[in-house]
């Protein structure tokens, strides 16, 4: 694969510049930018195949960033690079809407890889801004006492409203649009994270643990948990 346009956003130039000498001798287009801000407003005009994002920068986080950038494209691969690799700050960082995480210091083989890997899952051409988050367009959704509201990633019942990550509400759609029926672990995990890995499914048991905590007001609101096979939602 040729010619495949990277974004990358690290505020430390000199860590930036190896990336980039390397990245260019492997045949990728490079830009590099050095705060988040700059990192969006590049991300509208460039249009890259992929994002390599440092996580810890001065003002708006990476975190903060791929979250506003999801709002544009929920397809294009993000791949985190960061100091801090808890599993807090992972799962924080696939819940804000990476596909991959990858801690310093790294091995440039690697992170070579890992790019390719990414922009080979990568969906196919898409309209950014009108793409539905899965094969249907949704305004909003009632769920129980809940109203869903997708590509806003917002929940409501009655005046009150709590925000959704971008992957509690690719996994929160996928499940209304299927109530009382399973959806099966293995083509929520290709769909949302674009593979099964053992670490992703235990990123997607987070994930509904979130969920059902955020559900929790509608007593008879449910995610039951399908051994072996996935999760269904009911509604008593």
């Amino acid at each position: 694969m040729t010619d495949i346009k990277v974004l990358l956003i690290d505020d430390e130039q000199s860590l930036a510049m190896i990336i980039k000498d390397t990245l260019d001798r492997q045949g990728f287009k490079v830009t590099v930018v050095h705060d988040a801000e700059n990192g969006l407003k590049t991300f509208v005009r460039e249009r890259p195949d992929i994002v390599v994002s440092e996580v810890i920068m001065p003002g708006m986080s990476g975190f903060e960033m791929i979250n506003r950038l999801r709002q544009y494209d929920k397809f294009v691969p993000v791949l985190f690079l960061s100091s801090q690799s808890t599993t807090d700050d992972i799962v924080k960082g696939f819940e804000a809407g990476a596909n991959d995480y990858l801690k310093k210091p790294f091995s440039m083989l690697e992170l070579v890889v890992r790019i390719r890997a990414l922009v080979g899952r990568k969906a196919p051409e898409h309209d950014v801004m009108e793409a539905p988050v899965s094969g249907k367009q949704h305004t909003s959704i009632e769920i129980g006492r809940f109203t869903f509201f997708p590509h806003k990633q917002m929940l409501k019942m009655g005046d009150k409203s709590q925000g959704l990550s971008y992957r509690e509400s690719q996994i929160l759609l996928r499940l209304t649009e299927r109530i009382g029926r399973v959806v099966n672990t293995d083509s929520l995990l290709l769909d949302i994270w674009g593979d099964n890995s053992f670490y992703n499914s235990r990123s997607l048991q987070v994930f509904m643990t979130k969920l059902r905590h955020k559900l929790s007001a509608d007593k008879h609101l449910r995610i039951i948990n399908v051994r072996g096979v996935g999760y269904r939602m009911v509604v008593d």
